[in-house]
Formats: structure tokens, sequence, C-alpha cells
């Protein structure tokens, strides 16, 4: 299956406009749609391009020798110009959501049909990119239509669902966190209705699949707008649902996740977001374990991001509890694991002084006896050679002998075997 990857915007569109000028000259109408449009309005720059068009799949497949049938009985199929990938939709109506995700059937139908059916005024405009005349006022190279007033919308940074928002959210759960993904990235308000409607189908998220809730979460966490998507989904009743908890509903601002730099990885957001949460660096290793857990079933977290998040707030809290005073074996020990550096950032963002102080000392850590984390100058093997029997007992041996390097008073293998020799005795 093809996947829709770019080289550029600029060369996915002109992709694009290829394919709707073949759609063109083939006797069909084809008009670039949804979020690629609703971008370019705005100044940004698409990430990629779809095409919206009455040529049914199969017409697609006849007129481009190189396509992808990923959703065919919905009318959607990729079509391969160069190194490009453009997905083509069939303008259609749909039927009912039984399953809250997908419609039932549906019909292949006309552009206004087609607009009816999507989730916001924003992403069901059209784009005809090969109109010279164009829109008057229109910042866009090409004529720009609009059968749900989401220009108006647009004009007013306004998130609206199409339709009845109740209707819009009924159809699919998931559109009440697309929703406040949107709003949030675009800082856009959500039209009253349509928040209320999401209030009041809040509680139908717990029956979407918590893996699509945990992509949607994750694309959040992963933009510098991760706050105001956190304050929205408090402010909406979206919390609980999604985390699966019992979210205090006391006012709170997301300062944590507000204070992170925009390229945060997702996994240290998330533990960021816990704090802002409630919960307590200083929380034991069991608790931030459960935690862990509980956030892993939730989101759906790989094992990857599961570790990280943990890892993150595990070092958060020996920072806490243990760094001050600890030896120089123990603060090298705390600053050689996977999660210090995302436990310095959590740092930077709630005791930006402190976080300032550690990462001074790290560096006066490096220059002491070969550094943060130096080869160990003995193994197990080394052990053995002395004779001692293989147990237990030798990881305590080991690691009291790396303290020891870590901190200085053995720098040889020499010296680290007699020092073994004698804690083995």
């Amino acid at each position: 299956m093809a996947s829709k990857v770019s080289t550029s915007a600029a060369a996915n569109r002109a992709a694009a406009e290829a394919i709707v000028r073949t759609l063109r000259d083939a006797g069909h109408i084809a008009y670039f749609a949804g979020g690629c449009v609703r971008d370019e309005l705005l100044g940004l720059a698409p990430t990629d391009y779809d095409v919206a068009t009455n040529a049914v799949p199969e017409r697609l497949a006849a007129l481009f020798p190189r396509t992808s049938h990923v959703g065919a009985s919905f009318g959607v199929v990729l079509v391969m110009m160069g190194h490009e990938v453009v997905e083509v939709a069939t303008f259609r109506a749909d039927g009912t959501y039984s399953d809250n995700r997908r419609p039932d059937r549906v019909t292949f139908s006309d552009p206004l049909a087609d607009a009816q059916r999507r989730d916001f005024t924003v992403n069901a405009l059209f784009l005809d990119p090969l109109d010279e005349a164009g829109t008057p006022g229109s910042p866009v190279r090409g004529r720009v239509i609009d059968h749900v007033g989401g220009l108006a919308d647009l004009a007013e940074r306004r998130l609206r669902a199409v339709g009845d928002a109740d209707r819009r959210l009924a159809e699919d759960h998931l559109r009440a966190l697309r929703a406040v993904r949107l709003a949030a990235r675009l800082g856009f308000t959500i039209e009253a209705a349509t928040g209320e409607a999401i209030g009041r189908h809040a509680s139908e998220l717990r029956g979407v699949s918590r893996e699509r809730i945990g992509d949607e979460v994750r694309r959040m966490m992963a933009h510098a707008s991760r706050a105001a998507a956190a304050m929205l989904l408090r402010d909406l009743g979206l919390e609980a649902p999604v985390l699966e908890t019992k979210v205090s509903l006391a006012a709170r601002t997301p300062a944590t996740l507000a204070s992170l730099p925009g390229e945060t990885p997702v996994p240290t957001a998330l533990a960021a977001w816990a704090l802002d949460l409630g919960h307590d660096p200083a929380s034991t290793p069991d608790a931030v374990n459960a935690l862990a857990t509980k956030w892993r079933q939730a989101l759906c977290l790989s094992n990857d991001e599961r570790a990280e998040f943990q890892g993150a707030l595990l070092s958060l809290r020996a920072l806490t509890m243990d760094w001050e005073g600890a030896a120089v074996a123990r603060q090298k020990r705390l600053a050689a694991a996977d999660g210090f550096p995302a436990a310095l950032i959590l740092l930077d963002a709630v005791d930006p002084t402190r976080a300032a102080q550690i990462r001074g000392r790290v560096r006066v850590l490096d220059g002491i006896a070969g550094g943060i984390r130096p080869v160990p100058l003995i193994s197990g093997d080394d052990l053995q050679a002395l004779g001692l029997r293989p147990g237990p007992g030798f990881r305590p041996i080991l690691e009291q002998v790396y303290d020891a390097q870590l901190e200085g008073r053995v720098t040889s293998a020499e010296e680290a075997r007699e020092l073994a020799r004698r804690l083995g005795v």
C-alpha cells in the first residue's frame, strides 16, 4: 500500500494540480478539498493535498496508471504522480454511522452533498486551482467554492460543525478530539453550539477505540499548542473519557505543558501533562509505574512510549528526592539514566533555576574520572577469573567497583580487580 509522503508541499500541490487537470480534460469535475484548502487560505503550508472529483474509483484507475485502492468502497484512491502520492476521493453522501466511525454505506454524489457530510465548515471548502480568475480578495491561487459558510468561519477564526452539531458528533465521536486538536493548533475558538454538542457527547468517547484516541492525543502533544489542547479537553469534559479516569473539575492551568519547548517528544509532553493533572513529582516508583500502566492502556502507548513516559517521571523523582547531597557516583548514575534528559526538560518547565544548577553540576561531573558513563573496568568474567562463584553476589560487587570507578577511587583494571577481590572475601 502506498503512503502519503511528499517530498515537499510545492511538489505535492503540483502533482494534485496535474491530477485535477487530467480529470478536467477527461470531462470530470475536480477540486482541491479539505484541510489543504483551509491551510492555504490561512497562509499555512499544507502537509499534503487532497482532490475531490465526480469520477468514480474505476474511472480513476483507468485515467491514472499508478493507483492504490485504499478505500474504494468509500470512493478513496491514492494516485501516484512521480514521487508524489495524492489522495483522490469521489464526491459522496454518507449514510448512517452505526459504528460511530464510518458510514454504513456511501452514495456517490456532487460537491454540495460532499461538503454537507464533512465534519467542520473550514474543512468543507473546495478550491478550483485552474480557475485563473480566482476569488476576489482571496490570498490563494484559484477559485474557492464554499457551500457551508466555511469562509466566514475562517475569517472569524471559528470552528463550527457542518449542519447539526449533535448529528456530526454522533456520527463519529472522535470528531470531538479533532475539534480540540484543530482549534488548539489553529488558534480558533469552538463555536458555542459545537462546543455544547461536544460536551453532550463527551461520555460517548468511551466507545471509540483507544488506538484512535491515542493517535489524536499524540498529535495534540506533538504540537506547540499542546497546552491549549489540554485546556480545551478540560473545559469540554473530555479529560476523563480520554484518560479513563475521574478527573477533578477544579480549575487549573497546564503550566508545565505551556512551558515546554515546541519540539518536545510526545512521551515527555505526556509526563508534563501528568504533572499538570496533579501527579506528585515525589511519588513512589510504584505509583509512577501504576500511572504509566494506566496511561498506556488509555492512550494505547507503545512499549517505547510507556518506557520514556515512565523514565521521565522516575528521573524527575530522583532529581527531586535524591540529587541534592548525593555522592558523585550516585549523581553520575542519575545523569546517565535514559529518562534524565526528559526529566531536565520537565524541570526546566517547573523550576528553571534548579534545572540550570543541575546542568552546571553535570558539566562538572563529566570532567571527573572518565565522565558520566565510562566503560566499566571489570565484568563478571573478571570476577570468575578471580575465583569468585557466579551468583546474586556478583551484582553488588560490580556496582560497588563501578561506583569507585565513577568517583576516581580506582583508575585501572588492576585496581578494580583488587577491590573486587576484597569485596568478595
